[in-house]
């Protein structure tokens, strides 16, 4: 800001020559010795708007770190067969917290930044307790999981799938508590709970390794510890409000809705879960558990992009719900555009630089246990383009409300998994495997563009929603 002098006809007579150069220099000083700050200033707006996207980039890279840091320390420690058997027991969860974000977050983002946002203290009140009783149904699924298991075929029941199944409702309360801040428009504090989470999960694995007690059941114990030291630390700064009556009370038919729009998003978690994870299922069943630990190795590098991916739609969901809702679609595209480009730009930059310093940074991270698979990284990392596009345009659709689409654009890619997934592992083993994952990727982008401009671009947008 500009600072200003005040004069008076006492300093200054008016009609004086040397008065009005005497004003001038002063101005022309004045302005000289603000430059720096004018600029400084000018900068201001553009850094105010990164800002959310560095803390949740941020956040996504330290809740992410966490659950890579303890996966490199496992691949190193343990056997393949015995990591193999982790990355199992995490592809489950991976699958049942897709479960959860499809019955829970998705909606919840998508109605508390939209048409809810104006009783979004009631509306998360209701979401809260929800999201504890899904919780507590998951630990006693994947428990009762484990006890069919140990009566059945007692080999397949592992010390990972037993710790999943205590701590299960624990992990995806963290995600929740973090998809909550985004929501609010505070993404500093999700990358607080996520700072907590990452410095206890490291601790306590650092520990547990040097003392030899490292194993996949002690790592699902840690992330537990990890979120429940996250919702001391931040839980309290969550803005409950007070809200003057029950949401269902002023929205009874809520759950009609909230069905219509998570039963579409629920089976697109299913084939997405088929078209994705589903390749660790199919190189077990018909290669091996050292097979899946290797290709467990492999994506641990390449997964880093898919939580950037992660990390910016937690951003994008809620803006493009409130520009949808609000009926400026034009504003709507062309934040996506901006987006969609950004992502290229970026998973290209990531393939160039795997492409060079792959080798070298498997040899590092893994002790060189796993120097064999890396010409096939060379393969995977293409894989996050294709990836990072459906997830842009994934999110504009559910935005959108029209999640129907986005689960035809997975059941595209599931099909492919089927079709062409399994012959491929089955004739080129985990070569095989990449290439179908490359194919499903590549089909899932395709599909869901498509879907977009159909879908979308001409559709009328909604009414503008009128509070008073």
């Amino acid at each position: 800001m500009l600072s200003t002098q005040t004069f008076t006809e006492k300093d200054f007579p008016l009609n004086s020559d040397e008065t009005m150069r005497s004003r001038r220099a002063s101005v022309k000083e004045t302005g000289q010795a603000n430059g720096p700050l004018r600029a400084a200033v000018a900068v201001l707006p553009a850094v105010s708007r990164l800002r959310p996207v560095a803390y949740s980039i941020t956040d996504q890279a330290l809740a992410a770190g966490a659950s890579f840091f303890a996966n490199v320390m496992l691949a190193r420690t343990q056997t393949k067969e015995e990591y193999g058997m982790f990355a199992l027991s995490y592809s489950l969860y991976t699958f049942l917290a897709g479960l959860h974000n499809s019955a829970i977050l998705e909606p919840c983002t998508v109605y508390g930044s939209g048409r809810y946002r104006n009783s979004f203290s009631e509306y998360f009140r209701l979401m809260m307790r929800v999201n504890a009783y899904i919780g507590l149904l998951l630990m006693l699924l994947v428990l009762l999981i484990c006890l069919v298991l140990f009566w059945t075929v007692p080999q397949y029941v592992s010390r990972s799938l037993v710790g999943l199944g205590l701590t299960v409702g624990v992990l995806i309360s963290g995600t929740f508590l973090r998809r909550v801040f985004y929501v609010q428009r505070q993404p500093s504090l999700a990358a607080q709970a996520s700072l907590i989470f990452f410095a206890t999960v490291a601790c306590a694995v650092l520990l547990l390794a040097r003392a030899h007690l490292l194993s996949g059941f002690s790592v699902f114990m840690i992330f537990a510890l990890g979120w429940i030291a996250a919702g001391l630390g931040v839980g309290k700064k969550l803005a409950l409000g007070h809200p003057v009556r029950s949401f269902l009370d002023s929205e009874p038919d809520y759950w009609h809705e909230h069905w219509k729009y998570s039963k579409w998003v629920l089976l697109t978690t299913c084939v997405y879960q088929f078209a994705t994870q589903g390749y660790y299922w199919l190189v077990a069943g018909f290669l091996s558990v050292k097979e899946v630990a290797d290709l467990r190795a492999m994506y641990m590098l390449v997964a880093p992009v898919d939580q950037v991916y992660l990390a910016l739609s937690f951003l994008l969901l809620p803006v493009l719900a409130s520009r949808y809702a609000g009926g400026r679609q034009h504003d709507f595209f062309r934040f996506l555009k901006l987006y969609a480009i950004g992502v290229l730009g970026a998973t290209g930059l990531f393939a160039l630089v795997m492409r060079i310093a792959g080798k070298a940074m498997i040899h590092w991270l893994y002790a060189g246990k796993f120097d064999d698979v890396a010409p096939l990284l060379y393969l995977l990392v293409l894989s996050p383009v294709f990836l990072g596009v459906a997830s842009a345009v994934g999110v504009a659709l559910n935005a959108a409300e029209k999640p129907k689409l986005v689960f035809f654009g997975y059941l595209c890619s599931g099909i492919i998994t089927f079709l062409g997934g399994i012959p491929l592992v089955v004739h080129f083993g985990l070569k095989g495997a990449v290439y179908g994952l490359l194919l499903s990727a590549g089909t899932c982008c395709v599909t869901l563009l498509v879907g977009l401009f159909l879908g979308v671009g001409n559709a009328r947008p909604l009414r503008p929603v009128i509070t008073i």
